[in-house]
C-alpha cells in the first residue's frame, strides 16, 4: 500500500491542519440554534403579551387563576365576608340557588361568596371558626346512581377519607334530587351527616328538593325557613326587603375586535376553529354528523339513529357511555325576544361580575353579541324560577303585569298556586311571558343575567367501540308537543340535531359540539356471564351496543353467555326500532332470547314489565343461579320502579325468601354492579 499513488494523496489530505475543524462547526451550529430558538420564543411571548389586555377571558378559569383563588378563606377575610356558598351542580340549578342564597345574605348582614369546591381547597374549612358569625352553606346536587356532580367529586371524597375537625363550622345543606331515581338526595345527605360526624354544628336542618315537582318551591320554602334559623343562631335581624341588586354590569365591547368577540365557544375563544385534545365538558369536539335516518316506519313521531364522526379526534369510548350535544336556540325563539323588547341583537357587550374578588368574571363567554348569548349561552326554553319573576317587577309599567308577577313571586299559598298552573302546568318560558305580558319590557342584558345557562344534553351511546370505533351512535326521539296555551314547544337539541342531515361528500358536513361522559353502566367483565337487558322504547339504545360487543366478542371465536333482551313499543308496524338488526342477531345466536311487548297492538295494553312476570323462572334462573347481571334502561318514573318490584317478588317466590331478604339480595346485586340502571324521569 505505500507504493499506492493513491494512498499517499489520501493520506497527505488526512494529515493537513484544516483552519476550522469539525468540532468547530458543530459548537457553531449548536450556538445559533440556540440563539434562534430563544429569540423565536421571546419574540413568541412578547407578541402574546402585547395580545393579552384585548382579550377578554370567559367564565372559566386558567390554571394559574384557579391556584390564585383556591384559598377561599383568605378571600372571606380580605373582603370582610362572613358567608360562603358553595355548589355541586350538574346542570346549573345547585349554582343558581346557591347565587340566589349569597346574594339574599346581605339582608342579614352576613355578606357573601359564591364557590365552587373544585376550584377551592376545602381543607380550609377548618379555618371556618376563625371569621366572626361564619357559616357555610352547600348547594349539592345527586345525579346519575347517587353519584356527585363532577365538580363536587374531590369534596366528597376527601370528607369520606379525611378526618378534619371541624369544630366551630357552621353549615347549612340544601340537595338536589329526584324522587324517582332510587337515589334520592344521596349525595346531600352524606355531607350532611358527615360534616356533623367531624364536628361542625348544623345551623339549619338539610333540605331535600325534587326535580320530580317542584324542586323551586321546596328550595324557597327551605330558604325562609333557613333564614329564621340562622337569625336565631347568629342572634340577628333582617334588615329589610331585598333589592334587587345586579350581580353583574353591562360593558360595551362595540369596539372590539371582530376576532376577539365569541361565537358560540364554551370556554377558549375560537376552539372550534382550532381544536385541541382533550375534549371534555369545556373543550367539546365539533363532530361531523356521518349518519341521521329516521327509525320509525310510520305515524306521527320521529326517532333519529344519528351517528358522530369522530375519526381523528383521539376520542374514546366504552359500551355504556353516554355523548353530551351542545344544542342551540332556534333562531325564531331568539328573533321574537329581540323583536319583543326592540333590541339590537347584533349589538357586542360583556357583563363583568361586580364582585371584583369572584372567580366567576362573566356568567357566559363574553364579549359575544346578544344574539350569540341568546343562542348558544342562556336557555330560553325552559319554565323560569320565582326569582325571575320578582325581578322582571320592575320592567312592568302594566299594574296589572305587576301584579300578577308580584304574585307568581311570592311564597304565599296563592303565589305558588298561581305560579305552578300559570308557569309549570301551561309551560310557559320567557318568550311566552313576554308576549303574555306586553307592558314587561326587562333590559336585554339584565335579562341575560337573569336567565340560566343553556345545558348539554345526554344520549345514552348506542353503538360498542369494538364496531364502530370511530364513530358514536345515538337513537333519539324527535320532542315537540301542544301547550295548554295551544303553543307548540320543540325539544332544543332534537330540533336541532332533525336538521342536520348529512349532504354528498361535496358540500360541508353538519357539524355539532359534543364529548363523552363516563358511566357505570358496564358488560360484565367475563362475556361468558348472562345478562339480561330491559329497555322499551330508546331504553334500547345502550343495549344495542351490548349487543354489539357480545357479537363481536362471538365473531373473535370467544364463549358467550346468555343475552336475553325485553324490547317494547307501541306498534310493530309503526315505531319497533332496529327490528332488522335484533332478528338478526337472534339468528346468528348472538341474542338469546328477545321478548317483544307491542302495547296497542291489542285491546289490552302489554308492556316489557308483564313479560317479566310471565318469565320469572327464566330470570331466576340467570340472576339467582347463574349470578348474572340485569340491566334496566329508561323511564324511571314508572318502568323502572315497576321492575325492581318484579326483581323483588321472583327473588322472594323462586329463592324461596322473606321480602326483606329479597330487598337485601337486590340490594347486594346492586352494590356488586349486577343490577344496573341507566334511567331518566
Amino acid at each position: 500500500m505505500e507504493n499506492s499513488e493513491g494512498v499517499k494523496i489520501e493520506s497527505t489530505v488526512v494529515t493537513e491542519e484544516p483552519l476550522i475543524s469539525a468540532l468547530d462547526i458543530a459548537l457553531f451550529v449548536v450556538i445559533i440554534t440556540v440563539a434562534y430558538f430563544w429569540y423565536f420564543k421571546r419574540d413568541k411571548q412578547s407578541s402574546s403579551s402585547e395580545k393579552k389586555p384585548y382579550t377578554i377571558q370567559p367564565s372559566s378559569l386558567s390554571s394559574i387563576e384557579q391556584t390564585s383563588n383556591s384559598s377561599f378563606i383568605k378571600k372571606l377575610k380580605s373582603t370582610g365576608r362572613s358567608l360562603v356558598v358553595f355548589y355541586g351542580s350538574q346542570t346549573g340549578t345547585a349554582e343558581e340557588f346557591a347565587g340566589r342564597i349569597a346574594k339574599e345574605g346581605a339582608r342579614y348582614k352576613m355578606k357573601g361568596m359564591v364557590a365552587d369546591p373544585e376550584e377551592c381547597d376545602m381543607a380550609d374549612l377548618v379555618e371556618m371558626k376563625e371569621i366572626q358569625k361564619s357559616l357555610a352553606i352547600f348547594c349539592i346536587a345527586t345525579y346519575g346512581e347517587g353519584d356527585p356532580t363532577d365538580n363536587a367529586m374531590d369534596f366528597y371524597e376527601w370528607l369520606q377519607n379525611g378526618d378534619a375537625d371541624l369544630e366551630g363550622l357552621n353549615y347549612a345543606v340544601f340537595g338536589l334530587g329526584n324522587k324517582t331515581y332510587e337515589h334520592y338526595n344521596e349525595i346531600a345527605i352524606y355531607i350532611d351527616q358527615r360534616l356533623e360526624e367531624l364536628g361542625a354544628t348544623r345551623v339549619h336542618e338539610i333540605g331535600l328538593g325534587d326535580d320530580d315537582a317542584n324542586i323551586e318551591d321546596d328550595f324557597v320554602s327551605w330558604k325562609e325557613k333557613l333564614w329564621e334559623s340562622v337569625c336565631s343562631h347568629y342572634g340577628i335581624e333582617e334588615t329589610g326587603e331585598e333589592s334587587n341588586i345586579r350581580q353583574y354590569k353591562l360593558v360595551d365591547c362595540s369596539e372590539v375586535l371582530p376576532e376577539r368577540i365569541f361565537s358560540g365557544e364554551i370556554s377558549r375563544l375560537k376552539s372550534y376553529e382550532n381544536q385541541r385534545f382533550p375534549f371534555d365538558v369545556k373543550n367539546p369536539y365539533l363532530s361531523k354528523i356521518a349518519v341521521n335516518r329516521e327509525l320509525h316506519k310510520s305515524g306521527d313521531r320521529s326517532c333519529m339513529h344519528i351517528e358522530f364522526d369522530i375519526d381523528g379526534s383521539k376520542m374514546r369510548y366504552d359500551t355504556g357511555d353516554h355523548v353530551a350535544v351542545y344544542p342551540k336556540n332556534s333562531s325564531e325563539l331568539v328573533d321574537k325576544i329581540g323583536e319583543l323588547l326592540n333590541a339590537d341583537l347584533d349589538a357586542v357587550f360583556s357583563l363583568l361580575n361586580t364582585d371584583e374578588e369572584s372567580s366567576k368574571k362573566h356568567p357566559f363567554p363574553c364579549p359575544c353579541t346578544y344574539r350569540t348569548a341568546l343562542t348558544y349561552y342562556l336557555d330560553i326554553t325552559s319554565n323560569p324560577r320565582t326569582h325571575i319573576m320578582k325581578e322582571l317587577i320592575e320592567y312592568a309599567s302594566d299594574p296589572k303585569d305587576q301584579e300578577k308577577l308580584k304574585l307568581m313571586a311570592s311564597s304565599t299559598p296563592e303565589g305558588k298556586k298561581e305560579f305552578h298552573e300559570w308557569i309549570l302546568r301551561d309551560n310557559r318560558n320567557i318568550v311566552h311571558i313576554l308576549e303574555d305580558l306586553p307592558s314587561v319590557k326587562p333590559d336585554l342584558d339584565h335579562l341575560c343575567e337573569l336567565l340560566p345557562r343553556l345545558q348539554c344534553r345526554y344520549y345514552s351511546i348506542s353503538s360498542s367501540p369494538k364496531v364502530y370505533p370511530k364513530s358514536i351512535h345515538i337513537t333519539a326521539v324527535l320532542v315537540n308537543y301542544t301547550t295548554p296555551t295551544n303553543r307548540v314547544n320543540k325539544g332544543v337539541a332534537t330540533n336541532l340535531l332533525a336538521q342536520l342531515i348529512p349532504t354528498n361528500d361535496e358540500l360541508p358536513q353538519p357539524t355539532i359540539p359534543i364529548y363523552i361522559r363516563r358511566s357505570q353502566f358496564r358488560l360484565p367483565p367475563k362475556s361468558q356471564t348472562p345478562i339480561i337487558m330491559i329497555g322499551p322504547g330508546t331504553g334500547l339504545a345502550p343495549f344495542r351496543g351490548f349487543i354489539q360487543e357480545r357479537d363481536y366478542a362471538r365473531k373473535e371465536g370467544r364463549e358467550i353467555g346468555e343475552l336475553v333482551l325485553y324490547f317494547g313499543c307501541r306498534k310493530k308496524d309503526e315505531d319497533f326500532i332496529y327490528e332488522n338488526e335484533l332478528q338478526e342477531y337472534v339468528a346468528n345466536g348472538t341474542l338469546t332470547k328477545l321478548h317483544l311487548a307491542f302495547s296497542r297492538d291489542q285491546p289490552e295494553k302489554k308492556y316489557v314489565t308483564h313479560l317479566l312476570e310471565q318469565n320469572a323462572d327464566e330470570l331466576w334462573n340467570i340472576i339467582g343461579e347463574k349470578s348474572g347481571h340485569l340491566y334496566v334502561c329508561g323511564d324511571a318514573r314508572s318502568m323502572a320502579k315497576d321492575v325492581h318490584s318484579i326483581i323483588v317478588k321472583v327473588v322472594m317466590e323462586k329463592g324461596q325468601m322473606t321480602n326483606s331478604q329479597a330487598l337485601n339480595y337486590v340490594k347486594k346485586m346492586e352494590q356488586q354492579k349486577r343490577y344496573s340502571a341507566d334511567v331518566w324521569s
